[in-house]
């Protein structure tokens, strides 16, 4: 690649085996390390709001996204709309998201078992107690958010708008 932006991007897309080396090298910084996950098919100012939140309240940001297979099993054959490399760049584009990774599994779970973020968060629409992955980073002595939604926007109602144009 010449382009510089876009090698800054691309190495934001972080593997599963390079995350190990990631993480450590964060940890012995002593960097605060906040997590979350999600499908990201069509990225709005929801979602926007929710990950520049998450940001704020540490020092890294990780993204966990679901691959390709694992949101057509959540969502249905017809999901995601956009293809999985897409969705990769366009979260790793965002200034405020320090590393995304893709999950296969239909849950975040043994992702953050490997990486014990110091945050663990999810939109306003998941109780604490729900939050996949919240057993683990409790007992490690961390912490567990639901952010709050900003109203009128999700994937689900762009995709409905779409289906009744």
């Amino acid at each position: 690649m010449n382009n510089k932006q876009l090698e800054y991007i691309n190495d934001k897309i972080i593997s599963d085996q390079a995350l190990d080396t990631l993480i450590a090298q964060w940890k012995l910084k002593n960097q605060k390390i906040v997590f979350t996950n999600g499908c990201f098919d069509l990225i709005h100012y929801g979602h926007i709001d929710y990950l520049s939140q998450a940001k704020s309240l540490g020092d890294k940001l990780i993204i966990g996204m679901n691959s390709s297979q694992s949101v057509a099993r959540l969502k249905g054959n017809h999901r995601p709309i956009k293809d999985e490399q897409s969705r990769l760049y366009i979260l790793a584009s965002l200034q405020f998201i320090d590393a995304v990774v893709t999950f296969e599994e239909d849950t975040p779970y043994n992702l953050i078992e490997k990486i014990l973020p110091n945050i663990l968060v999810k939109g306003g629409d998941w109780k604490i107690e729900a939050i996949i992955g919240a057993d683990l980073v409790l007992a490690n002595g961390g912490e567990v958010k639901s952010l709050p939604f900003v109203s009128g926007y999700s994937t689900t109602n762009l995709e409905d708008k779409i289906k009744n144009q």
